[in-house]
């Protein structure tokens, strides 16, 4: 088990689904646990009902079938689909619209969708999920982006009140995939996810939901730091060493 969980985080994240099944044919006692610690490129399925596309996880799948946060249906139609209390549907609904704002603002468009269900510790559990597809028939490609895409999964565990305080456990992943092609340059491709975990107790005077949206903001700004500073950093540093600009070139060995 051990040695699968090395092999999946060194998966390219397009690959991962493939590597993924191979795995659970391989170790069929260990599906359990594949399939809840391996995180996978999120896919997205349209509301026909609303008119709306929401985001495909673990967490919102029962059997074969998908439950939109819109409509709160399954797709394709479940008859004994599990379904949140209705008090937490209330939240899940607010919290979609909360989380769309989010999205726009941090993301400039994109897809996000909000899960709830209730826990076995008298709490209850909430799954945030964001894609951005940055591609050619995606939204937001610049510059020389070839294809692109970014796919967090937060999920947070909310303990039960005790004297107006709650514990919250957040586990957030994230999975980038980009690639750039350009004539002087040629093609360049980098990948990889990272998962970080933050427990917080906050006071619930001000509501769930704003205690998530706080730890989510500093976690997905934790994250964008340290993607910048290992993936980018790093490979900028060992891009530079193999293959100087031309410009350090000219001061390095100067015409004779």
């Amino acid at each position: 088990m051990e040695a699968a969980m090395g092999l999946m985080r060194r998966i390219h994240p397009k690959h991962s689904e493939t590597a993924l099944s191979a795995l659970l044919s391989l170790l069929p006692h260990h599906s359990s646990d594949l399939l809840s610690q391996v995180d996978q490129p999120l896919q997205v399925l349209c509301d026909v009902d609303i008119g709306k596309e929401f985001i495909l996880c673990e967490y919102n799948r029962d059997a074969d079938s998908y439950r939109s946060p819109w409509s709160n249906k399954y797709h394709p139609p479940l008859e004994d689909g599990q379904l949140p209390s209705v008090e937490l549907r209330k939240l899940e609904l607010e919290a979609n619209d909360v989380f769309t704002i989010y999205r726009d603002q941090y993301y400039e468009g994109g897809i996000s969708s909000v899960y709830m269900w209730e826990d076995e510790n008298e709490g209850f559990v909430a799954c945030f999920l964001i894609k951005k597809d940055g591609s050619k028939a995606g939204q937001g490609r610049r510059g020389y982006l070839e294809e692109g895409s970014w796919d967090a999964i937060h999920v947070i565990e909310v303990g039960p009140e005790d004297e107006g305080i709650a514990h919250y456990c957040l586990t957030s992943t994230v999975m980038l995939s980009l690639t750039t092609r350009d004539e002087s340059s040629g093609t360049f491709s980098l990948s990889g996810s990272i998962r970080r975990q933050m427990n917080m107790d906050f006071a619930v005077a001000e509501g769930h939901l704003c205690n998530m949206g706080r730890m989510i903001e500093e976690m997905e700004s934790k994250l964008r730091n340290s993607l910048d500073q290992v993936y980018f950093g790093k490979t900028r540093e060992m891009v530079c060493m193999l293959r100087p600009p031309s410009e350090v070139l000219q001061v390095r060995l100067p015409d004779s």
